[in-house]
């Protein structure tokens, strides 16, 4: 027996595409912004937030394809879809992230032995404008769902943690002569991000190979399809991710007895009935009878 369950929903789709659009704009305006800014300020921890923030429109922009790439339909050649596509831009994503802090740190960490006093009230009032747009942006992005999102999420964090980090700074150099400060804080911002960036590009390269997305969510649901009357065991199961948020799940039902075609049937609404409230996009299942083998017994789990 094999059912295949379709969700194509093209409003999630066009949304979650026009909160990365919105991103792209804001951070790649706003980079050109910084530039302008952090040579009129002297501040170098500007200009390397500008280059960050440049670095992000890019790969902002990368992920807005790749976005709109996967809400196309399943075709000949990609018969699940393109939503796996989303998966591949929050691992390019992950990985300029990763780079982007490594050279934040690169820039931060020599500061320390030779701070430079910077113009702090051109970097208050940057910092405002900063905070504003970034957090505007990361408001509507935290919005989404998928990975990809949440990867990009984490792109615009960085960047809000980061104004707040130079806002901090300048109201303090306005005040007070410690520009030891500013490498300080971009460092702490840094590695709290970083951290969860890799959980997150581990996360996404596991369900890249197809690994089990949630372990104990495969022993609910086996347990589940186990109580339907008829279902004496189960093997083959097996239940991967398109995008971290859909799901595919096949597996082979092993039946008690003989069964009519009303009674096989019945089942099979019991099954659709007990997955219902599962985020499945596919589904396929094989009845086995009694005394039948399975075809794939060399490879039997």
């Amino acid at each position: 027996m094999s059912s295949h369950h379709h969700h194509h929903s093209h409003v999630d789709d066009d949304a979650s595409s026009g909160r990365i659009a919105l991103a792209f704009w804001l951070n790649a305006t706003f980079a050109l912004i910084e530039f302008v800014g952090g040579w009129l300020t002297n501040s170098t921890a500007i200009m390397a937030d500008a280059v960050h923030d440049l670095g992000d429109a890019l790969a902002i922009a990368f992920a807005w394809i790749m976005q709109k790439l996967s809400g196309r339909q399943a075709d000949s050649r990609f018969s699940y879809g393109y939503r796996r596509f989303s998966l591949l831009a929050a691992l390019v994503n992950g990985g300029i992230l990763i780079i982007g802090s490594v050279w934040v740190l690169s820039m931060a960490i020599p500061r320390l032995m030779a701070p430079e006093m910077p113009h702090a009230q051109g970097m208050f009032w940057l910092a405002i404008l900063g905070v504003a747009v970034n957090g505007f942006a990361a408001l509507k992005v935290s919005k989404g769902k998928t990975l990809n999102e949440q990867l990009l999420n984490w792109h615009l964090l960085e960047d809000v943690l980061g104004w707040l980090a130079v806002l901090i700074i300048s109201v303090v150099l306005l005040f007070a002569d410690w520009p030891i400060l500013d490498p300080l804080l971009s460092i702490v911002f840094t590695l709290f991000i970083l951290s969860n960036v890799v959980r997150h590009v581990i996360k996404t390269l596991f369900l890249f190979l197809q690994a089990v997305p949630d372990r104990k969510l495969r022993q609910e649901i086996m347990d589940k399809l186990l109580e339907i009357e008829h279902i004496r065991a189960i093997h083959h199961l097996h239940l991967w991710s398109l995008d971290g948020e859909k799901h595919v799940l096949t597996a082979h039902l092993e039946l008690d007895k003989p069964i009519s075609t009303e009674v096989q049937t019945a089942i099979k609404g019991d099954i659709a009935d007990t997955l219902s409230g599962y985020a499945l996009a596919h589904t396929t299942f094989e009845f086995e009878q009694i005394s039948e083998n399975c075809r794939d017994i060399e490879h039997h789990h």
